[in-house]
């Protein structure tokens, strides 16, 4: 490992500072307050902090609507506070990561107040901007210049009545797309880049940074089944024609020749396998890792809210072939869960009472002893698990609220859609952080943001700080491992029994070493000794040593797994 693979041994814990700590009673998380959370994330062992974005911002999609890139939202702190966050961290060995948001801007950013001023304003060129389709009248159904629909429903086109043309937001309407084509553009953002790092940040995390290189003849997408007007406008900014130059060009005039430890992930919805070696390929100069979405879509049906029962099999052979495809080159980021996606427990483990914990600490093993750069979101450590959310007015994510607007008025059963949103709704995973039993879950002295899941009053930092056995607990012990164990951090991959359907099995190996990892995803008993496809000399594991268990010493190495049982056997 060369030094600048350092991440490799590394585990990252991302805080959505929203819901992670209100220092001043107004509800809503701060900078001040995650200050004061810094010994607990040291207890915990994490050796990166990932920031969601605390810039200045209107706050329509929570942060991910940038009005200015070099100052903090008043809602958070200020500048001040964020270089005592840093400067703190440091102390503790913690190292602090930005959220890069250059795809977009707020429509309230002053780039693009500029631009929408008028069609011969230097900045016009900064956004996408197009008249009406050929044919068709300003303003008129049908008359954007695509039919590419939002991720966040509706046309990826807005038109703005004083000059008569319309701008691209592959999001919310208040987030207008970036032009990538303009050098400009590209030199502000790395100008920016920069500033930050001379402030003492240690890299970015880069929000859909494969959209920010589109097809410029924007074409229109395949039509979306039950909706004529809308298409799929991914095939024409996804990974999109100069992307790979766009990272290699940002590498070298941001991150080229600096001696800090640095690290770059890159987040990219729909990217390939074959496209995140060519991504992550440290001689080419790109990106550390990425965050892809293949996993965390198994569930999905048609869309995103079409939810089904995730297959064991599907998800092993997704996961197992990122592993060998990025075996000799490059780097694979490994979650669960983040500030997109419902809570891990409730997901992929089981949140009845009887196997939450197990489960939150089976799902903790296998995921961070994989290849790869393992992230905790906030509470994940807790087994914190999905809201119980009553009434779609309880939902406050954009997404979840266009969502339902628009499938109810389209004639879907109100309650079918809501049933949706509860399992898959953004909202599951911004709850506030659970602190302790009190009122508002030890959050804030004031009115909470968003609502505090009920069962904080069993589900607390301060009830598992105390409690040995407690899935913080074993996270910290699973993250000890990668620190102290090489081959987590830089042992082969080779995954077992690929066709079971209860049965998680792998083993890692790396100088003599080797790792056997079992977990049982389900809440019946499982034997080892009759498994199909298991490939394994279990006679040669029974002297193993239990490196890691969640459940308790096992009657013997290779016993059979207990509900949720996960173990790490060393030999």
């Amino acid at each position: 490992m060369t030094e600048a693979q350092w991440f490799r041994e590394a585990v990252v814990y991302q805080i959505y500072p929203r819901s992670f700590q209100d220092s001043n009673g107004d509800g809503i998380g701060d900078v001040p307050g995650i200050i004061a959370r810094l010994d607990y994330l040291k207890t915990l062992g994490v050796d990166v902090v990932w920031l969601s974005p605390i810039y200045t911002s209107p706050q329509d999609d929570n942060g991910y609507d940038i009005a200015d890139y070099e100052d903090i939202d008043p809602t958070f702190g200020t500048l001040a506070d964020v270089d005592e966050l840093i400067a703190q961290a440091h102390e503790r060995g913690i190292r602090i990561v930005m959220d890069l948001v250059v795809n977009h801007t707020s429509d309230e950013h002053p780039w693009f107040v500029e631009s929408r001023s008028s069609k011969d304003n230097p900045k016009r060129d900064w956004y996408w901007w197009r008249p009406a389709r050929e044919g068709h009248e300003t303003g008129a159904p049908g008359a954007e210049p695509t039919n590419w629909e939002s991720f966040f429903s509706g046309p990826a086109w807005e038109l703005d009545e004083a000059t008569g043309e319309y701008y691209l937001h592959l999001f919310s309407r208040k987030q207008p797309d970036l032009n990538w084509e303009n050098p400009e553009v590209r030199e502000a953002v790395y100008a920016m880049m920069r500033w930050w790092l001379d402030r003492g940040i240690d890299g970015f995390r880069m929000d859909v940074i494969n959209m920010i290189s589109k097809v410029t003849a924007l074409r229109d997408g395949q039509p979306i089944p039950g909706n004529p007007h809308l298409g799929d406008g991914t095939p024409h900014f996804l990974n999109g024609p100069r992307i790979h130059e766009y990272l290699h060009e940002m590498h070298a005039a941001v991150f080229e020749g600096r001696a800090e430890k640095l690290l770059t992930v890159g987040e990219m919805p729909g990217v390939t396998v074959e496209d995140a070696v060519l991504y992550t390929d440290p001689e080419r100069r790109e990106v550390d890792m990425v965050f892809q979405f293949e996993h965390v879509g198994l569930d999905h049906g048609d869309h995103k809210w079409d939810r089904r029962t995730l297959d064991l099999r599907d998800l092993k052979r997704s996961l197992g072939r990122w592993q060998d495809a990025l075996a000799d080159v490059g780097w694979n980021s490994l979650y669960w869960n983040n500030h997109d996606q419902p809570r891990a427990v409730s997901r992929f483990g089981s949140d009845a009472p009887e196997h939450r914990v197990a489960s939150a600490k089976l799902l903790g093993t296998v995921l961070h002893l994989h290849r790869g750069t393992p992230y905790v979101y906030q509470g994940e450590e807790l087994g914190m698990t999905n809201v119980p959310f009553a009434a779609h007015d309880d939902f406050l994510d954009i997404e979840s609220v266009n969502y339902y607007r628009m499938a109810v008025a389209s004639g879907s059963d109100a309650e079918e859609v809501l049933s949706a949103l509860r399992l898959g709704s953004r909202d599951n995973a911004r709850s506030p952080m659970q602190w302790d039993a009190s009122d508002n879950a030890g959050f804030t002295t004031g009115s909470p943001w968003s609502r505090v899941n009920p069962n904080h009053t069993e589900i607390n930092a301060e009830a598992a700080l105390a409690d040995e056995d407690s899935v913080f607990h074993h996270y910290r012990r699973v993250i000890e491992l990668r620190h102290t164990e090489p081959a987590v951090a830089h042992g082969d991959f080779h995954m077992l029994a690929a066709d079971h359907p209860r049965l998680y099995a792998f083993t890692r190996a790396h100088e003599g070493t080797e790792l056997l990892v079992l977990a049982n995803f389900s809440g019946d008993e499982l034997p080892l000794d009759d498994v199909d496809g298991l490939d394994l000399d279990l006679d040669g594991w029974k002297g193993a040593t239990l490196l890691l268990g969640n459940l308790g010493d096992p009657a013997a190495p290779t016993a059979p797994l207990r509900p949720w049982e996960a173990r790490v056997l060393r030999r």
